[in-house]
């Protein structure tokens, strides 16, 4: 039988390797579409499927009315996952009454092909929920600005009111939203240190200057470089920064 030192360092032993092993994870990157997240395989397959179901509104060139690569791809989808892409495209496609009625390995198959025409490299597991949940959609050389006429949501202190607009300082990073409203985390997440305009508010905001507010809008420029059309304002924490 062990003695009580021996249990206290084998217990030691087992902490440093959960504590390890723990590290080790926090540390690994995020994985992206530029690591494989489809095999070659399965975009062939999806060929026949995307003639059938899905030529008739979509192109995989940048040309036609709703082409699913290049620039309608990214301001669609960057900074989403590929997860995301996968949800979308089996809840919407084929459009109208279709919707949803192909089966799951077929959209699987369907996103392995929309990422194939968008030139992300292949990798060696195929597209399906649990593998692509958390492989993120950015560019080459990182995450960059969301792009112009992206539904964002940004955190920041509402600043007196200076010519014909509002703005707030110690902005965060616009972040992609699918609706307006404000975030479980915007009352404590860490503000920037940069200035976005709020154009085209509606309404009141005086009893908020000086205040931490959540806002929603329409980003006007990459990044918010020109401000943000704004949907929403609400105030989520009483002071700022």
């Amino acid at each position: 039988m062990f003695c009580s030192s021996h249990r206290i360092l084998w217990a030691g032993v087992l902490f440093l390797v959960v504590l390890a092993r723990s590290i080790l994870t926090a540390q690994a990157p995020a994985k992206t579409v530029w690591d494989g997240a489809y095999t070659d395989a399965q975009a062939e397959r999806a060929q026949g499927t995307f003639s059938a179901s899905c030529s008739r509104c979509h192109t995989l060139t940048p040309d036609g009315a709703r082409p699913l690569v290049g620039d309608q791809f990214w301001q669609a989808n960057t900074q989403k996952t590929v997860g995301d892409l996968l949800k979308f495209v089996s809840t919407n496609m084929p459009n109208g009454r279709d919707a949803g009625s192909l089966s799951p390995s077929a959209y699987n198959d369907l996103v392995a092909l929309i990422l194939k025409s968008n030139g992300f490299p292949a990798g060696t597991a195929e597209v399906a929920p649990e593998t692509v949940a958390n492989i993120q959609i950015i560019p080459k050389d990182g995450p960059g600005e969301l792009p112009a006429n992206t539904l964002a949501r940004v955190v920041g202190c509402l600043a007196p009111k200076s010519g014909a607009d509002w703005t707030i300082t110690n902005a965060t990073a616009p972040l992609r939203v699918d609706k307006p409203g404000v975030g479980t985390d915007d009352p404590t997440r860490d503000l920037g240190d940069h200035t976005m305009t709020l154009k085209f508010v509606l309404s009141r905001l005086d009893p908020h200057v000086g205040k931490r507010v959540s806002v929603s809008g329409i980003l006007l420029g990459a990044g918010g470089a020109e401000g943000i059309n704004v949907s929403t304002v609400t105030r989520v924490a009483e002071t700022c920064p």
